[in-house]
């Protein structure tokens, strides 16, 4: 790639998942604004296809030799010159390269660590969809953020905001902001107000039916789990130099509150808006400026009420033991994601009951040791240790499966 052009440029690393669908909306209202460079979509070339053909990007990238081939022979035919390149080695390039700006980090799942973390490395502007560059590797992450002068803005609608609503002059200390609590909002997923006991018959296609948001399935399954807001409060953690015992969940059924932050004089500000993730998405890429989302704007008349609970962990033990996870810290954040990806995978496939995802969780906690985080190495260690523990969990509680 080569420096040609004014506009900024972005990388989008995930374009084919929701996340990235919805950057691309984004970035088409302001084409005069955004250049999209490069794109990465794993094995759907066919909607990589599309993307290709209609925002021409200079790159792209798929996972594997085969999948590479035929999209570029397909666009060829479509008369696209887009290069098609694979394999991790052609995400951490495109996210470090020289010609890019923004990237947008949207990969879900460890696969997405190590180009979000060479983005970061490089002083991108990186704009943080992947939870799991933080829970898994944390201090590496922020590390590499304050050597490269790089700048992190949160995607997750929690944890923008919380950027949205602490002091424009944050400087990662909670407490010399007059900050008092981060309170992360929660749907509650679909499972809010189902009797317990019937938890454990719960199928994939259930779990994946949020009442509110539009998203991938396995997030989905960690919104239903509440997971996703355990992996959450380990990702403010780090994003906001936050000790855990300011983190705290609160349901919200209606996501119409994305996060609030509670001041020692007794305020509390709050970010409100549609449940519509182009509305971050947007703040990040215009930051410091505002840019049109194409979201609709919030008609407190129609939503009339909004209500609160707390979070029960006896129906959500996965919450439970992210906060146990993000107490230990050193691997046991790196564990815990590697563990839920493989309880969540085997429930997705019919391997495993929903009930039975914190059950691996807690035994892959319990079997694999504590060990310190000082490089990528250290991390991926402790991921291949606690998926092959999570296996062997699967293994014998699969075998409830008829």
């Amino acid at each position: 790639m080569t420096l040609t052009s004014q506009r900024k440029r972005v990388c989008v690393l995930g374009s084919t998942g929701s996340i990235g669908v919805s950057t691309l909306d984004v970035l088409e209202r302001h084409r005069g604004r955004y250049e999209l460079v490069a794109i990465s979509g794993h094995r759907q070339t066919d909607r990589l296809r599309e993307q290709c053909v209609r925002f021409r990007p200079r790159i792209a990238v798929t996972a594997d030799p085969e999948s590479a081939s035929l999209l570029q022979t397909e666009l060829r035919r479509a008369g696209c010159a887009t290069e098609v390149r694979h394999g991790p080695q052609a995400l951490v390039d495109i996210a470090s390269d020289a010609a890019v700006d923004y990237v947008m980090a949207a990969i879900v799942g460890a696969a997405g660590l190590e180009p979000t973390l060479a983005a970061a490395a490089a002083g991108k502007r990186v704009l943080l969809a992947n939870k799991e560059a933080l829970v898994m590797a944390g201090d590496v992450f922020m590390a590499a953020v304050r050597r490269s002068g790089a700048l992190l803005l949160p995607i997750d609608s929690e944890h923008n905001a919380v950027f949205q609503s602490l002091p424009s002059c944050y400087a990662g200390n909670l407490g010399q902001s007059g900050v008092r609590r981060i309170l992360l909002t929660a749907s509650g997923g679909p499972f809010r107000n189902m009797d317990p006991a019937s938890l454990a018959s719960v199928t994939p296609e259930q779990a994946c039916a949020h009442p509110n948001w539009v998203m991938g399935r396995k997030i989905s399954v960690d919104s239903a789990t509440m997971m996703n807001k355990g992996l959450e409060a380990i990702e403010a953690h780090w994003l906001f130099n936050a000790p855990p015992s300011s983190i705290e969940v609160i349901v919200h059924p209606q996501s119409v509150i994305h996060s609030l932050v509670d001041y020692i004089d007794g305020s509390v500000l709050a970010q409100l808006g549609n449940p519509d993730m182009r509305t971050p998405i947007a703040h990040a890429l215009g930051w410091p400026d505002r840019i049109d989302s194409g979201v609709r704007s919030l008609d407190l008349f129609e939503i009339a009420r909004l209500d609160f609970e707390r979070p029960d962990l006896e129906r959500f033990p996965c919450l439970g033991l992210a906060y146990r996870a993000l107490e230990a810290g050193g691997s046991a954040p790196a564990v815990l994601n590697a563990a839920n990806e493989e309880a969540v995978s085997a429930f997705l496939d019919h391997r495993l009951r929903f009930t039975r995802i914190a059950d691996v969780i807690a035994s892959t906690l319990d079997g694999v040791p504590r060990a310190a985080i000082t490089c990528l190495e250290d991390v991926m260690a402790a991921d291949g240790a606690a998926r092959r523990c999570a296996r062997q969990a699967i293994g014998r509680w699969g075998k409830e499966i008829a």
